[in-house]
């Protein structure tokens, strides 16, 4: 046999010496792109959580925004209720208790499926705090059985007025749903929010306020389910800031969250039973402050991965299909993919509030495919296409991506995150310098100037871009630059969703 040349054996080491450390490079690159993606979003959740306090009405508590004071104090003391806490809708100073309500199911669902990711950027308690600051207003909203007090604030008068919370002077009248006024989107969405957050509350050992949440949660959809009627046709006036388009919606989704949060038989049986037969669970929709089915459909097939009681269970099946179809309407590759999206890749259903539909529909499927990842499903298959959880998550990042500036404007839309990012915010406190204390028409001429606003809205979601990915940064811009809370609650639930490659628990409580 002819002996190895030396020299060949010192070539050959040398190139297994540098393969494995290109290997190894490569490997170590992977994973750094990965901790620098997670790490994006995870500045992006701490930048967003910033937003509920810029919102936050009444005496504030370690008050982290320099530009806000104490607002609000007075609302509800003419009928001897506290009503002074709870969050502004969006750039004016209206409480809205419908959009208010759902901000807090979502950000109780962010927190119950993502707590563990809040923790890794310290913004676990700082979103158990705001959720608490919204359900100790909505539990005082509800002082009665069947009565509930669904809004703080004339819209109409409010928008005639350009000034700030801490000094505003339009009167603040208080609107309620009761039996002869009914309103059961609205209370449904308040039920569904205080079942969620009973789930929070009892994971952070805090039984007692837990206990009290779901009571409130029940009595809200006996209310709900008795007295049936549209809010916005009992309270007209809403109908040009919040109409509502039905509330069976709303019913489905809170009997879903009071089943998770107290396991009892009949609210499985509500969601499974007559309320059902009217949905057409093939037709995909969209998730909104408006719409809650694509969330019930999304949760109920939550409780088909890991519920025992729930596995096998044909209605419920029915809803995990309909998620299923969901999924497949979004992902990019798939041959049910909606049409409705910009030639940038961007969901886009409406333009008013544009953002709104590919952030929620972002979270949805990034937390679908954790619910396959957590229970070993390896894939979705759509019209004979297989598609897995990592392209679920990747459709996520993408709609995030193009939040946060990946997008032909190169632009975040998302306030203090990146180098660029709207200055003309449609938000009368952001508008406003701190000492100053214009009147109700004073105040206009910020609303008018040319100047950037003073104050940042730090976390503020924009509307966002138009179907042709423009975006113009006008402070009179109403459509496309006026942040809302419940926007914010969703962007809160996608960075959360993709701060950590920590999944799911099995189990919400």
């Amino acid at each position: 046999m002819k002996k190895p040349c030396c020299i060949c054996i010192v070539i050959l080491v040398i190139v297994v010496v540098i393969a494995a450390g290109i290997g190894y490079a490569v490997l170590r690159s992977k994973n750094h792109a990965k901790s620098g993606d997670e790490g994006k979003y995870g500045d992006a959740l701490t930048v967003s959580m910033q937003f509920l306090d810029v919102q936050k009405a009444g005496k504030l508590v370690n008050n982290k925004i320099s530009w806000r004071g104490n607002s609000a104090l007075k609302d509800g003391s003419e009928l001897k209720v506290d009503l002074s806490t709870g969050l502004y809708d969006a750039g004016d100073h209206v409480k809205f208790g419908f959009p208010m309500a759902f901000t807090a199911t979502i950000l109780a669902w962010s927190i119950l499926e993502y707590g563990e990711s809040m923790k890794k950027v310290d913004q676990y308690q700082p979103a158990i705090d705001s959720l608490r600051w919204i359900t100790d207003y909505l539990v005082n909203a509800h002082p009665k059985d069947d009565m509930l007090y669904v809004q703080v604030g004339d819209g109409d008068a409010d928008h005639k007025c350009w000034e700030r919370p801490e000094t505003m002077s339009d009167k603040r009248p208080v609107s309620q749903i009761n039996k002869t006024s009914p309103g059961t989107d609205v209370a449904a969405e308040t039920a569904a929010a205080l079942a969620a957050a009973s789930l929070v509350f009892k994971k952070s050992d805090d039984s007692s306020y837990s206990e009290e949440l779901l009571k409130h949660s029940k009595q809200l959809f006996s209310f709900a389910d008795k007295y049936r009627g549209k809010y916005s046709a009992s309270l007209p006036k809403v109908q040009k800031f919040y109409n509502s388009t039905g509330y069976m919606d709303e019913l489905l989704w809170a009997s879903a969250w009071l089943y998770h949060a107290s396991s009892e038989k009949t609210y499985l049986e509500f969601v499974t039973g007559k309320a059902a037969d009217d949905i057409d669970f093939d037709k995909p929709t969209w998730f909104s402050w408006d719409n809650k089915l694509p969330g019930t459909e999304v949760l109920l097939a939550r409780s088909s991965f890991f519920d025992e009681e729930a596995k096998g269970n044909t209605d419920i099946e029915r809803y995990k299909q309909a998620a299923e179809a969901i999924m497949c309407n979004v992902l990019p590759n798939s041959p049910k993919t909606t049409s409705s999206k910009t030639d940038g890749g961007l969901i886009w259903v409406t333009e008013w509030n544009s953002l709104q539909h590919p952030v929620a529909h972002a979270f949805l499927a990034n937390l679908y495919g954790d619910y396959m990842k957590k229970s070993n499903t390896k894939t979705l298959d759509c019209d004979g296409e297989k598609f897995s959880y990592d392209d679920l998550r990747d459709f996520a990042k993408s709609q995030a991506d193009y939040v946060l500036g990946e997008n032909p404007a190169k632009m975040s839309y998302l306030v203090g995150y990146g180098d660029k990012f709207p200055q003309f915010v449609h938000h009368r406190g952001a508008s406003i310098p701190a000492d100053d204390k214009p009147s109700c028409n004073e105040g206009f001429r910020w609303l008018e100037s040319d100047d950037p606003n003073p104050n940042e809205a730090t976390g503020a979601l924009v509307g966002g871009p138009y179907l042709n990915e423009t975006y113009v940064d006008a402070r009179s811009n109403v459509k496309q630059g006026e942040p809302t809370t419940y926007s914010c609650a969703l962007a809160i639930a996608l960075f959360s969703s993709l701060t950590t490659s920590i999944d799911v628990d099995k189990s919400l409580s």
